[in-house]
């Protein structure tokens, strides 16, 4: 049946459909609602535990220790503003990747947002698009429907008049009609995968360690501030006072910025590869990419442009050129919806008359050849000359290998006799070798070369011919790529993981090749993202730990990658890959700061407890010291350029680090407030402990700021300013009257400022030796910057 014979709806029919709401408007799932980002940063643990612990310090009486609250505002504010930001940014970009489908309307064929489609649309369905509503077959030329989205099974099923098609599947060859039955919410699709397809914070090596991090803080703060509440009620005189230092305790050990800087990164990651014409479908895109090892590319529309051009038709001896010409357009001519080969060979060869199609077979990747059958004239072939050419045809062999060897994309015109089976016949007759123009990205080179200088190993993987792959991925600077395999050639798993080991290019790779290729590299341990913009790049772009798809893409591919370049740039990764850096590397900062001082209150709370003495700090005295050493500071880092290389192991470094340095801070500031005890005699007044909290309170500013430091490495000029700004900030608060007085800090005499000096000089030098001594800690790129 020819689709031009389906009429379709009439406006009158669309507008009534409209209006009773049966239209394909799905519920949002390309990022959360308003309500649902301000409940997430608002209405979380870390907030529920700071505005518990306000509401205590109210109780007990002390309203002006309650100035940590500020930090769950600050962390809320911030965070929604943020959030909201870049949902706006990437709805934008939402509308530019945004499926486009062709319906039927009174006998016109037309283009319409897939939004659009109301029930008992006609959808007219060629090689690479995505079913995007639930319908039945109305006509069917071929059709072959790949749903390994949705049942996980590989083969494509062939759909005729009638069958059901499902909403997340795809074409994977042929062409047909089909009608809108479920659309929207109801849709297979979206029933299945609302959450699925969420913009959300997903499950990454950062997330799991900082979700690491919170569940232990969580099971050691409530036993650990309950040993120092009890110890306090039998020291302070009022339970309030003991509630005052517990509450102290608690609010230094929550993380209360860890989460919020940790999504901040990620937001402002996202939002700037946004502003590049790249969308990332999740937060942790950003992160992906730099901790992938591997990258595999596809050929057609990913190294080269994809913009297919005719270039010449090369006629085998002994056939007539006219002959050849006609048969070439009559085959060119005879599929209703061509792939890009076929159109571009149809925009320079005319259908000639007298031809009648009796059935065609659309191209598949899997078997690389199209074929065409002509009532009285027979049936014609084209495709891969590898495949078509037999191998007695010595001399067109031949010739169609010199013309791949130069890179040029090369097709075979063959002639059989006999009607048209499912199968390829024993033997076609050569008619002529059709030669295609496909240039490499401009930007390839550039960018290829860039990688590999970062340690990625490249890997091209195309269902070409392999000698044309080969030539064209030296062309685009890719090393080693004279080390090339014929993936026909690989009789087993075995041998196709031998091979991709050692081997950078492949041909003649079909679609469950490139995905088992993938698998075998992510067997070894390898991160692995796959580029690639077609139908058959489909199964290795999902299950790469990283799809990266074109927007000039099939919808398909587009659909299940993780990152869409929508300007088609290659120039756009390395930009992902810096702000992937930037992410992992100062969160590792950020988490190191979080963490030193969760160990370095959990540990003063245990050394209060069993001492049996006054807290050494006041709720308000450590919102101070965590502002100025830690938060603003971790603000500042989050967001700060960073390129070093990334490296496994985010969670042991961190609590490699900052136990030991969480422990010398605690001792350095118990050391110094039980010295300021003990010159206070046996009984220590209102004033005099005044004195010895200020005392530990400027100690562990100082080595907070000393462990900022060193966290901050490679040292630059603006960050040693930044720790000189922090102490500054500090300096002013204890020298003005007024701030001095609402943080109940004294002025503490000569022999204390002494005291302190030495006890902070050696913590300083301990924390600052402290990479050095743990293996692990320091990258070989930040040895160097020491030896400097």
């Amino acid at each position: 049946m020819s689709t031009m014979s389906l009429d379709g709806l009439s406006p009158e029919e669309v507008s009534t459909r409209v209006k009773n709401g049966q239209t394909n408007k799905a519920p949002e799932t390309t990022s959360r609602s308003l309500s649902e980002i301000i409940s997430a940063n608002v209405f979380n643990p870390v907030n529920a535990i700071m505005l518990a612990l306000f509401v205590l310090i109210l109780i007990a009486g002390f309203p002006a220790d309650g100035l940590f609250v500020g930090v769950v505002i600050g962390n809320s504010v911030i965070g929604v503003t943020q959030e909201i930001y870049a949902r706006r940014e990437l709805m934008k970009l939402q509308l530019l990747n945004a499926p486009s489908v062709r319906v039927l309307r009174e006998r016109k064929e037309i283009e319409i947002e897939a939004t659009d489609i109301v029930v008992d649309d006609l959808l007219v369905l060629g090689a690479g698009d995505q079913v995007v509503v639930d319908g039945d077959v109305k006509d069917s030329t071929g059709l072959e429907i790949d749903e390994s989205l949705l049942t996980g099974e590989s083969d494509p099923v062939v759909k005729e008049v009638g069958d059901q098609l499902l909403s997340g599947s795809f074409v994977n060859a042929g062409s047909g009609v089909y009608q809108a039955k479920l659309v929207g919410a109801d849709s297979y699709a979206n029933t299945l995968a609302i959450e699925a397809k969420r913009f959300a914070l997903v499950d990454s090596e950062l997330r799991k360690g900082i979700n690491t991090i919170l569940r232990v803080l969580m099971i050691l703060i409530p036993p650990a501030c309950a040993l120092l509440l009890f110890a306090l009620l039998d020291v302070e005189d009022q339970w309030q006072n003991a509630l005052q230092g517990s509450i102290a305790a608690a609010v230094a050990m929550v993380p209360d910025g860890l989460v919020l800087l940790t999504s901040l990164s990620f937001v402002a990651g996202v939002v700037t590869i946004a502003k590049r014409k790249a969308l990332a479908k999740e937060l942790a895109t950003v992160e992906l990419l730099a901790r992938v090892d591997t990258l595999c590319l596809d050929k057609t529309g990913t190294i080269t442009t994809g913009e297919i051009s005719f270039g010449d038709l090369e006629v085998f001896e002994g056939v007539p050129r006219e002959f050849a010409l006609e048969a070439l357009g009559a085959i060119a001519h005879s599929d209703p919806d061509p792939n890009p080969t076929m159109a571009a060979i149809a925009l320079t060869h005319g259908a000639p008359s007298g031809w009648k199609v009796v059935t065609i077979e659309p191209f598949k990747s899997a078997r690389k050849w199209s074929a065409a059958e002509f009532e009285d004239h027979g049936t014609y072939f084209i495709g891969a000359p590898d495949i078509l050419i037999d191998a007695s045809f010595v001399g067109e062999s031949k010739q169609a290998q010199e013309h791949a060897e130069t890179g040029r994309r090369v097709l075979a015109l063959c002639h059989h006799d006999g009607p048209f089976g499912t199968e390829l016949p024993d033997m076609t007759s050569p008619l002529a070798l059709i030669l295609l123009d496909d240039t490499v990205r401009e930007d390839a080179p550039e960018i290829l070369k860039f990688f590999a200088d970062q340690g990625v190993d490249l890997k091209v993987i195309s269902g070409d011919n392999t000698a044309t792959v080969s030539t064209v991925a030296a062309r685009a600077g890719v090393p080693n790529a004279h080390k090339s395999v014929d993936a026909r050639t690989l009789a087993n798993d075995a041998e196709l993981s031998a091979a991709i080991k050692e081997s950078a290019v492949f041909g003649r790779v079909t679609p469950h090749q490139k995905r088992a290729m993938v698998a075998s590299l992510q067997s070894e341990g390898h991160v692995v993202a796959m580029t690639g913009d077609g139908v058959n790049d489909v199964l290795a772009l999902k299950d790469a730990d990283m799809g990266i798809a074109m927007g000039s893409g099939s919808s398909a591919s587009r659909g299940v990658a993780q990152l869409v370049l929508l300007d088609n740039s290659f120039s756009t990764l390395p930009e992902v890959l810096a702000q992937g850096r930037k992410v992992i590397n100062n969160i590792e900062r950020v988490a190191n700061l979080f963490v030193t001082k969760a160990v370095y209150a959990l540990l003063l709370t245990a050394i209060i407890g069993i001492q049996g003495v006054e807290f050494p700090f006041l709720p308000r005295q450590l919102t101070l010291i965590g502002s100025f050493s830690i938060g603003l500071p971790g603000l500042i880092l989050a967001l700060a350029p960073n390129t070093n290389l990334v490296r496994p192991g985010f969670l042991k470094r961190v609590i490699r680090f900052s136990l030991p340095a969480g422990a010398i801070a605690a001792f350095s500031a118990w050391i110094v407030y039980c010295k300021s005890r003990n010159w206070a005699g046996p009984v220590i007044e209102t004033h005099e402990l005044a004195e010895a909290r200020t005392a530990s309170t400027i100690t562990l500013l100082l080595v907070g700021l000393i462990v900022l430091v060193v966290v901050s490495r490679p040292l630059r000029i603006w960050k040693i300013g930044l720790a000189v700004a922090m102490a500054g900030l500090q300096a002013c608060i204890i020298a003005l009257p007024a701030s001095r007085k609402y943080f109940e800090l004294e002025w503490v005499d000569g022999r204390t400022w002494g005291y302190i000096a030495i006890v902070v000089a050696i913590a300083g030098i301990c924390v600052a030796i402290l990479p050095r001594l743990i293996p692990g800690i320091l990258s070989s790129q930040e040895k160097i910057e020491l030896q400097r």
